[in-house]
């Protein structure tokens, strides 16, 4: 009898174990979504920020020209680094998902902050950079 109720309760949590790696599996993937999105996001910023100068009539000056590019580089090639990036993390999170899928079933699990950290570190510069970019954009606004 105790047997069974041992067997029942390893099952039981492993499938409650199974569904909780799921769950953040998914949200991984959520996040991954997030970051392509505000990569999408600030590529096509850039794009309408050239067309706003361009019906405005300042794409003719030639410092703004020259500043309003460089930046506007800037920020594609930032906006498609977010998309290539949270793409690329998708994969590291399937394989995450997938070890600790294993782990849970050998009863071998080991918890890690590997890729936690690496997230948090690239959000961390996304936001260094984000605010680079926004007071070089609004220093050269204001020399203009």
């Amino acid at each position: 009898m105790i047997e069974k109720v041992t067997e029942q309760t390893t099952k039981s949590f492993n499938r409650a174990d199974h569904l909780a790696n799921e769950r953040t599996f998914l949200a991984w993937i959520r996040t991954n979504l997030g970051i392509m999105a505000f990569g999408f996001v600030v590529e096509k910023f850039s794009f309408f920020i050239q067309e706003i100068a361009a019906f405005l009539g300042k794409s003719g000056l030639p410092e703004s020209r020259s500043t309003h590019s460089t930046l506007q580089g800037y920020s594609s090639i930032f906006g498609i680094s977010l998309v290539g990036i949270g793409a690329t993390l998708c994969i590291f999170v399937f394989l995450k998902f997938k070890k600790t899928e294993r782990e849970i079933n050998n009863n071998t699990y080991q918890s890690t902050t590997l890729l936690d950290a690496l997230l948090a570190l690239f959000v961390f510069f996304i936001g260094v950079f984000l605010m680079v970019y926004l007071i070089n954009s609004h220093a050269s606004a204001l020399h203009n």
